[in-house]
C-alpha cells in the first residue's frame, strides 16, 4: 500500500497556486503594456498609464489595483494624485526577463513614428534603472574588454572596475544597499544578450544620466547619448562615438 504524503502535496498545490496567480497578473495585454511602461523606474499616474495603455481610466485603475494586490506595483498619493512604480528591482527583473523569453514585436511598426520609436529604443534605453539596448551591450563588452567585469560565472565586478567606478566618481559603498548583488547579469530583450544590471549598473546609468550623457526621449524609456556622451564614453572605455548608429553585430 502506497502512502501520500499530503503535506507535501499541499505545499506542491499551494506553490502551484501561487505560480498562476503570478502568471495571470501579466496575462493580460493591459497589464503587461503597464508594467513595461514602469521600466523606466519612475513612478506614473493612473492618468499616464491609462493614455499610455489606451483605456480608460476607469479600466486602468481596476488593473492597477490587481498588480498592486499582486505585489508587482507599489503605490503612494499625494493629494488626489495616485503614484505606482514596480514594487524593486527583482520585479523589474522579472518583467525583462520574460519580455526577453518573448522576444521582439512579431508584427511590423504600423507607422513611422512607431517604428522611430522601436528604433530608439533599440539603440539605448533603461531597463529600470540600468542602461539596455544596444548602448547597454557596448558598455558591458568594453567593461569585460578591459578587465573590469568578468563573466566567467555570472557578472563579477573586479578590482579594477571598482576602482574605475571610483575614478569617475562614483561610491558603490554607498550605492549599495539591502541585498541586491554588486554585479549581476540581465538579458537584454532586443540584444537577446546579457548586459550589466545590479548596484553597479544602476550606479553607472545614474552617473550617466546626471552627468548629462545621456537624455530621455519624450521623458520615456528610450535614451539619446548626447555629444558629452559619446567622448565620455570614448575616454573611459573606448568606445568609437559612431558605435550605437553601427549596425549590429
Amino acid at each position: 500500500m502506497v502512502r501520500t504524503d499530503h503535506r507535501t502535496d499541499h505545499r506542491t498545490d499551494h506553490a502551484g497556486d501561487a505560480l498562476a496567480a503570478l502568471a495571470s497578473l501579466l496575462a493580460d495585454e493591459t497589464r503587461a503594456a503597464i508594467c513595461l511602461a514602469l521600466l523606466d523606474g519612475r513612478a506614473w499616474t493612473a492618468g499616464e498609464l491609462a493614455r499610455h495603455a489606451g483605456v480608460a481610466p476607469s479600466t486602468a485603475s481596476e488593473h492597477l489595483g490587481r498588480l498592486v494586490a499582486g505585489g508587482l506595483l507599489t503605490e503612494e498619493r499625494q493629494g488626489r494624485h495616485r503614484y505606482v512604480r514596480l514594487a524593486d528591482a527583482r520585479t523589474a527583473q522579472l518583467v525583462e526577463d520574460l519580455a526577453a523569453h518573448a522576444g521582439p514585436p512579431p508584427t511590423r511598426p504600423r507607422t513611422l513614428r512607431e517604428a522611430s520609436a522601436r528604433s530608439a529604443m533599440a539603440r539605448a534605453r533603461t531597463c529600470y534603472d540600468h542602461l539596455a539596448g544596444r548602448l547597454g551591450i557596448l558598455v558591458t563588452d568594453a567593461m569585460t574588454g578591459r578587465g573590469l567585469l568578468c563573466e566567467a560565472a555570472g557578472f563579477t565586478l573586479t578590482d579594477e572596475g571598482a576602482e574605475w567606478f571610483t575614478g569617475l566618481g562614483v561610491d558603490l559603498a554607498a550605492a549599495r544597499t539591502g541585498r541586491r548583488p554588486l554585479a549581476r547579469p540581465c538579458l537584454d530583450w532586443t540584444e537577446r544578450r546579457p548586459h550589466l544590471a545590479g548596484v553597479a549598473g544602476a550606479a553607472l546609468c545614474a552617473h550617466a544620466l546626471g552627468s548629462g550623457w545621456c537624455v530621455r526621449i519624450g521623458g520615456g524609456r528610450a535614451l539619446k547619448l548626447t555629444g558629452p556622451g559619446r567622448e565620455a564614453l570614448r575616454t573611459h572605455l573606448g568606445i568609437p562615438a559612431d558605435a550605437l548608429e553601427a549596425p549590429a553585430a
